[in-house]
């Protein structure tokens, strides 16, 4: 659905893309996992026809988004990351304002959007400005599916939206792909990489992986423990100065370490308390996400 050919571009002396390859199938959730400064909006924005790259080519559907870019437009959906509808129109008149431009009416394509805006037609008449932050969300979306979209382009729609208004949001996304929409998504958020058929992990404008995120998981190759104890400042960097692992970085309440080989875990012990940690609860267990992307940046030299 969507092939992309060697995509540089640059910002002054920024390089926010470097020579990404990468092809999107149709019909599928393809998730962009990265933090702020990634490059993640930079792409979906040559995606979506708003900006031309320094280098290379994306063609969307078969079309040049250089030189077809209208025609891209017409079956595109895009959700930039910052809200960015008519704040002072009320839900009901943005609606039928993105309708209108797309030529088609709010009452054509009613069903279209029936699952995301029952949510918030009771407060169809309400300034958009004065919308929650999650229903702002939905009204973005509504605006973004009223033209029946092949592919729909949301730049990380669920930062700052709490987590009731984040799972129903992604229940959405899977209820419009089953009708057979191709869904590209950024997120930093690296538990929502789950929920994608397919993901890529970006950093400062370089693709580190590509693949399903169960294999993504499933391929790692080094040995991970949760290590915690008291004075996790201290801990993290004792643990860092231990010479057979290979990082060392906080995880939730634990800090995560890793071996490329299995270690012994009684000496690991035995240097801790040398270095003053008495009480430390070291196990073993499966990496995530967001265990790989750091794993990735490590062996890249991309810190």
């Amino acid at each position: 659905m969507i092939s992309i050919s060697n995509i540089s571009k640059t910002f002054g002396q920024i390089a926010a893309l470097s020579n990404i390859t990468l092809e999107i199938p149709a019909k599928q959730i393809f998730g962009f996992i990265g933090p702020d400064g990634a490059g993640k909006t930079t792409l979906f924005r040559l995606i979506t026809t708003l900006m031309v790259p320094d280098s290379g080519a994306i063609l969307v559907n078969g079309f040049d988004t250089v030189k077809e870019y209208r025609r891209i437009r017409m079956f595109t959906g895009y959700m930039p990351g910052r809200f960015s509808l008519y704040m002072d129109l009320t839900v009901e008149e943005n609606l039928n304002f993105y309708a209108t431009i797309f030529g088609t009416t709010l009452e054509k394509n009613y069903h279209l959007i029936k699952s995301v805006y029952s949510h918030i037609e009771p407060f169809r008449k309400r300034l958009a400005g004065k919308l929650s932050g999650g229903m702002k969300q939905k009204l973005a979306l509504s605006c973004a599916l009223i033209h029946n979209p092949e592919i729909l382009v949301l730049d990380e729609p669920t930062t700052g939206v709490d987590a009731v208004s984040r799972k129903e949001f992604w229940e959405l996304l899977h209820e419009l792909k089953q009708k057979g929409m191709t869904i590209v998504v950024s997120t930093p958020y690296m538990d929502e990489a789950a929920k994608c058929d397919t993901i890529a992990l970006v950093h400062k404008g370089r693709l580190l992986e590509t693949d399903k995120p169960g294999k993504i998981t499933g391929s790692f190759k080094e040995h991970l423990f949760a290590v915690s104890g008291e004075n996790q400042f201290r801990l993290i960097n004792d643990l860092r100065n231990y010479q057979p692992g290979v990082s060392a970085y906080l995880f939730g309440q634990a800090i995560h370490l890793s071996f490329n080989t299995k270690p012994d875990i009684n000496h690991l012990k035995m240097h801790l308390a040398k270095s003053g940690h008495g009480d430390v609860k070291v196990e073993p267990i499966m990496p995530s996400v967001e265990d790989c992307f750091i794993s990735s940046m490590t062996s890249s030299g991309n810190h």
